[in-house]
């Protein structure tokens, strides 16, 4: 019999070890979103948040938060527990990890509300006091046994309100006290777009978050087995099933909800919203998801997935809150929906194992969320005040400019190798006709260069260069009519631009974009002897659709051609066969 219970104990302790993991590896999904929606001179700085977060947020929390939070009845600070003793002898290290990785995903949902404009150095001391302080205390209110909020029957299964609300109000009031960035607001107090510089970075952390949240919401049961005179109970993985099921169909139809209504709202699915509507749905079924049935958990998702839209649409059109990546929106809106609409959700037998009525948990569902969020926003307000008031929390005018990967971290670009080189933004690919025969290369080491330089050719020969920007999937039924008028080369670009139509109408996370840059192909050829209206006509027959956008035909007049590997010019140089 003790053995079957050592055995049901270790199950349980590796489970939670493993969830933890998971959630350790939010941070990571945080950190590619909150990137990915924000601009690319400060890329290297939000990563550096996210780092720090963990980082300085989990010692502080081992040695003050921990014992602030699940300490004896009446600890005033952890730094006793943890020299008398009672962080090892009450609580294990599991649960120490389970709880550190918790308090840091609270912190770190702040950075992307104050990206692009927040003082490193005061950002730190922010996460610092929220991890030792904040976080702690609302934290125990609701989940430690002595809590009130426990006790009156407060239920926040994996921490809608304890994490998430709690980061998305402080997300908030970081925002309002700092400010929009430079640019977000014009003269008239409308609202611009910023696009953020990478989606598809932001699409994969939050397939990364929505992964990590079955450790998450799955791992808050700490446990997989039970045991009862020597018999296995398997109540505890029946749910975590349950839980994991849950989650998974919130997130889901969040992301479907968010995806439609912003199809219908703005004429076309907003790819980022709807990112934001699978987080949403994840938040919000975080508090209620072990004691909602399946149904309850797409209706859940649902609501979540349009009110992400409404608060993001709200805060940046009606409020004048710039919050570039919605978490506010997403975890502060959606941790207090999720926890209150779990008081209308819930299933009967749950409501039955608690001894309340609806009505009786609905109203005590309501007054956590706004005890919890009435106690964040004194506590962060009065935190970011003085933080401003000591240290500063706003970089300046000219840094938020330049950007905070310069003026912060003395980073030139954290795409070093990548945007600086243009051959890994967009290459150049030079395309040759099938029957030209390119010479043999040599080795470095044997390539000699003949300087023979070539009088210009009769004027007979006439050089003129010929640019075509035209639509990405014209490029090979162009390249094939301009091989078959004689062109035996020509190079091609990718680029972005716009016309007098300033690009097609787009709208960004509900704003409209007052310029698209569209894709585009640029084709560079130099003609000789064939006939440069040929060019023209043929490039003409070949892009033209009618509409807007077919592309535009740039002449030039070339006054010579120099060709590096042999010196030679003129039409010569022209000439790619030995």
């Amino acid at each position: 019999m003790e053995n079957i219970a050592n055995i049901v104990t270790g199950v349980n302790i590796m489970w939670t070890l493993v969830a933890a993991a998971l959630v350790f590896f939010m941070q990571a999904g945080f950190a590619l979103v909150e990137g990915g929606l924000t601009r690319t001179k400060n890329a290297g700085n939000i990563l550096m948040k996210n780092l720090m977060d963990f980082a300085c947020g989990v010692p502080v929390f081992w040695f003050i938060g921990f014992g602030l939070m699940w300490g004896g009845s009446g600890a005033v600070i952890g730094v006793l527990d943890l020299f008398t003793g009672a962080v090892d002898n009450g609580y294990d290290y599991t649960t120490l990890i389970f709880q550190s990785v918790f308090c840091a995903t609270a912190a770190t949902i702040v950075s992307g509300s104050m990206a692009e404009r927040t003082k490193f150095k005061s950002y730190i001391i922010y996460s610092v006091i929220i991890s030792a302080i904040i976080y702690p205390i609302s934290g125990r209110w609701i989940w430690n046994s002595d809590g009130w909020l426990n006790q009156l029957g407060f239920h926040d299964f994996a921490g809608s309100t304890a994490v998430h609300m709690v980061g998305g109000i402080s997300a908030l009031l970081g925002a309002i006290v700092l400010g929009p960035r430079i640019g977000k607001y014009g003269a008239d107090g409308k609202p611009k777009a910023i696009p953020g510089h990478n989606l598809t970075l932001a699409g994969l952390g939050t397939f990364l978050l929505w992964f990590c949240w079955f450790g998450f919401n799955g791992g808050s049961t700490t446990a997989m087995l039970g045991e009862t005179n020597g018999i296995v109970d398997y109540a505890a993985a029946m749910l975590s099933s349950r839980v994991f099921v849950t989650t998974n169909i919130s997130a889901c139809l969040g992301a479907v909800s968010t995806m439609l209504f912003t199809w219908f709202k703005y004429k076309k699915p907003d790819v980022s919203m709807t990112l934001n509507g699978a987080l949403a749905g994840l938040v919000a079924i975080t508090a209620g998801c072990d004691v909602v049935n399946q149904w309850a958990a797409a209706v859940i998702g649902l609501i979540a997935g349009i009110v992400v839209v409404l608060s993001v649409e709200f805060l940046e059109k009606k409020a004048k809150v710039d919050d570039p990546v919605g978490a506010v929106s997403v975890h502060g809106a959606c941790g207090a929906l999720g926890t209150i609409l779990t008081g209308v959700f819930v299933s009967n037998a749950s409501l039955a194992d608690m001894g309340m009525s609806r009505g009786q948990f609905f109203g005590i569902q309501v007054l956590g969320v706004v005890s919890v969020a009435a106690y964040v926003a004194i506590a962060m307000l009065i935190v970011f005040k003085l933080i401003k008031a000591i240290f500063g929390l706003r970089v300046s005018a000219e840094d938020e400019i330049l950007g905070l990967d310069l003026t912060e971290h003395g980073l030139t670009s954290s795409y070093a190798g990548f945007l600086t080189d243009p051959e890994a933004i967009q290459p150049s690919v030079v395309v040759e006709s099938d029957d030209v025969v390119p010479a043999a290369k040599k080795d470095s080491g044997d390539i000699e260069i003949v300087h023979r330089p070539h009088p210009m050719p009769d004027t007979d020969f006439k050089f003129t260069k010929v640019d075509i920007i035209t639509r990405p999937n014209k490029l090979e039924d162009l390249k094939v009519a301009m091989n078959a008028i004689g062109i035996t080369g020509m190079t091609v670009t990718n680029v972005m631009g716009y016309g007098m139509q300033k690009g097609n109408q787009a709208h960004y996370r509900g704003i409209e974009i007052d310029v698209t840059f569209l894709p585009k192909v640029k084709l560079e050829i130099v003609v000789c002897k064939v006939p440069i209206e040929a060019v023209i006509d043929t490039a003409k027959r070949v892009l033209y659709t009618g509409n807007i956008g077919d592309g535009k035909i740039f002449v030039y007049d070339v006054e010579n051609i120099v060709k590096v590997r042999t010196g030679e010019e003129g039409y010569d140089a022209l000439q790619d066969v030995e």
